[in-house]
């Protein structure tokens, strides 16, 4: 067999197939796992989205490839809509809004439409791997905008040399945040696009879990800040939104020229989602409400960081996404920990290094736990947590 590309040589494995080959390998082996890993929605897609595929599908009309420019347009019209009605930005289904087959997917073709050999990427640290590992295979270099406790888990703006500004070509943000957990501010997203007005450079928005809210809180975008069309392009997903990460539909919106730059590229990759699931998808976002599954997360991310909170780990309940970032104790490196809680308590976590150097320190886990209908299996991991008799006070 030829030799494979030298790119993939750079980057190493991916995190969350490690994660599962350990996973399988213990199970292989009769072990009863509780599994705070990979953020994977565990409630089922709900039956009426179900229903909805049914009759799209015995659509004729969906049963072919879609022609259109930018995606099935119903689908696009409907999430303008949406948009509007949850952010309050009127954007053009035509011009700034783009059909993806999953934000993972057009977070990854992004970076190929731009970056070029030696090209600067600024990427969060800690921050989901999807973004560093193509900027990589596509020869970027990475600055790391490194996200610290002390500043609320935002890059600092000031912090970037002009150097890296002026030779980026994209900046990667995420908020709510995978993997901190942490919220931005109208006050970050004005002072970032102003940032990416400056230096040209173009913002991207990763908000997978714009939606997975909870005690009433409501995320701001970039889009709602003066100027954030000239310079942003967002990434919001139907997988965390409504129980659908097999699904793989998702939408880009923003920017025209960015659209059309990734448009341009996946016109050459991909024949786009089956225009069923993509109608699906439209029908989902005006007519769905998922509040329920999240006050299910909200209802273990009380257990869990009550539950932890009373055994001496001191953790912040986050007022998004579903993920728990917490510090490991004294002692332990964040893949030491982990493997400390897997073997002795049976209780998988990620290891925050996995997310970058600056998650070192860290552990995330998720309140997506497959099995749990009430909070019964968050309980039983903090009394398996409990049992290691692990000196958090330190």
């Amino acid at each position: 067999m030829p030799a494979r590309s030298k790119r993939l040589d750079n980057i190493p494995p991916y995190l969350f197939a490690e994660m599962s080959r350990i996973k399988a390998e213990m199970r292989a082996k009769g072990e009863d796992i509780i599994d705070l890993g990979i953020g994977d929605p565990d409630q089922p897609t709900p039956t009426h989205i179900i229903e909805a595929l049914c009759k799209e599908a015995h659509n004729p009309a969906t049963h072919t490839y879609d022609e259109s420019p930018r995606g099935w347009r119903p689908y696009l019209d409907a999430a303008a809509r949406w948009y509007q009605k949850t952010y309050g930005v009127a954007l053009d289904a035509g011009t700034e809004m783009l059909e993806v087959i999953g934000s993972k997917e057009g977070l990854a073709h992004l970076v190929w439409a731009y970056v070029d050999e030696g090209d600067c990427v600024i990427v969060p640290n800690p921050g989901y791997p999807v973004y560093r590992m193509h900027s990589v295979m596509a020869g970027g270099r990475i600055y790391d905008a490194e996200l610290k406790r002390e500043n609320g888990f935002l890059p600092v703006l000031e912090d970037i040399p002009s150097e890296a500004a002026k030779n980026a070509k994209l900046f990667f943000v995420c908020y709510p945040n995978n993997p901190t957990g942490a919220v931005a501010t109208a006050d970050f997203y004005r002072d970032a696009v102003r940032f990416c007005q400056d230096y040209d450079i173009l913002l991207v928005n990763d908000m997978a879990y714009g939606t997975v809210t909870y005690d009433g809180y409501v995320s701001p975008t970039a889009l709602q800040q003066e100027g954030g069309k000239d310079v942003c392009i967002e990434f919001h997903s139907l997988s965390k939104m409504f129980n659908m990460t097999g699904w793989r539909i998702a939408f880009a919106a923003g920017n025209p020229d960015a659209i059309a730059t990734l448009g341009k590229l996946k016109d050459n990759i991909d024949s786009k989602q089956f225009a069923a699931i993509a109608g699906t998808g439209g029908f989902a976002l005006e007519n769905c409400d998922n509040s329920a599954t999240f006050k299910l997360y909200e209802k273990r991310r009380d257990i869990l960081c009550d539950g932890l909170n009373d055994i001496g780990w001191r953790i912040n309940r986050p007022k998004a996404t579903f993920y728990i970032w917490a510090k490991v104790p004294r002692g332990y490196t964040s893949a030491g920990f982990a493997s400390h809680l897997l073997q002795n308590a049976k209780v998988l976590c990620i290891p925050g290094n996995g997310y970058g150097s600056a998650g070192e320190g860290y552990v995330r886990m998720s309140l997506t736990v497959k099995g749990d209908r009430d909070g019964e299996m968050m309980c039983e991991a903090v009394r398996r947590i409990a049992a290691c008799s692990i000196d958090f006070s330190a």
